[in-house]
Formats: C-alpha cells, structure tokens, sequence
C-alpha cells in the first residue's frame, strides 16, 4: 500500500487520548499555530474534558493514519459559538472545523488534504443541515492555506477576532463545491 491509499479515519477523542494530545500541543510545528491547549496535562484535560462528556458542542475526534494516530481534528456549529460567529458573520448552516497533524513527520506531505475531504464527506457534510464549512487559519500559515484551498477551500475574507493573536483568513467551501472538487 503507498502512502497515497493509506487509510484515513476518524474516532472520538477519548480522555485517554489526553496525554498524546498534550505531546502534539508541545510539538514546535503544531504550537506554532494552535496557541489555546493549555501547557499542561492538567490544562489540557480542563479544555477538552468538557467536548469529550459532551458538555459542549465542540464534537472532537483522533485522526488516524494507516492504523494509527497521526493527528487531531474538531468541527462545531458556528451558531454556537455566537461571539465568534457575530465576529465571523456565518450563516445558521455553516459548520466550522479545526485541526493539525501532530505527527510532525507526517506534516507537508498532503495528508491534511486528504483528511480534511475525507472529514467533509464523512463527518461533516453527513448532517444534511449542512450548507457550508468554515476554517480560519491565520494568514501567515501558508502551509495549511495550500492543504485546504487543495481540499476544496476558498478565501471568504479575513476577520479580527477579539483574543486572537492575528487575523483569521477564513476560508469556506460549500456542499455543493465539495461534491464537484
């Protein structure tokens, strides 16, 4: 099997998975861009113990590569999220997604791509009431912005939101737009 036809997969995170998401959290290419997961074991327990109880609406998964894991990926309702999504302007139908490959000798080899297509069809897109999908990278997170216009996704425009250290680059991609990428 080539690396191209590797399975992907996603499952639900588990606190389990707790002390493997702190290690990618301290990894220099995913702190670089995912700035709010605590320093912590503690602090990272805190922060996802509520998505995995299902206290909140942030749904969470482990993405898997070939078997095993390689990352982390999030997706939740921007209605939601009302402050976020007053600053970010998105319809009731949009969804909202977040991610990173933790396994830093997996990252620019075109697996984000494939994962966030595979996480759109699979996940996402799976609820009908689903219109659009919504990721704001920061603008200088060139990388990523390549991986995801490659997934489908277009720049919508670029927002200041209040906590956040930089502008977001808010790229979306519509169903439709998926089902013809």
């Amino acid at each position: 099997m080539t690396e191209a036809t590797l399975p992907i997969s996603f499952r639900p995170l588990t606190m389990d998975d707790l002390p493997l998401i702190h290690r990618w959290l301290g990894e220099p290419h995913v702190r670089q861009w995912w700035r709010d997961g605590g320093e912590t074991l503690a602090q990272v327990s805190a922060k996802y113990a509520p998505r995995i109880a299902g206290a909140e609406p942030t749904r969470c998964f482990v993405i898997e590569y070939g078997g095993g894991p390689v990352g982390y990926i999030q997706t939740y309702r921007m209605r939601d999220y009302p402050d976020y999504n007053r600053h970010v302007g998105a319809s009731d139908d949009r969804a909202g997604i977040d991610l990173f490959i933790g396994e830093r000798n997996l990252v620019g080899r075109g697996i984000g791509t494939r994962v966030l297509t595979s996480f759109l069809r699979s996940v996402v897109f799976a609820d009908p009431s689903i219109g659009a999908c919504a990721l704001g990278p920061e603008p200088g997170n060139r990388r990523a912005i390549r991986a995801y216009e490659k997934a489908g996704f277009q720049h919508w425009k670029t927002v200041n939101v209040p906590g956040e250290p930089q502008p977001e680059y808010v790229m979306i991609v519509s169903r439709g737009d998926l089902e013809r990428h």
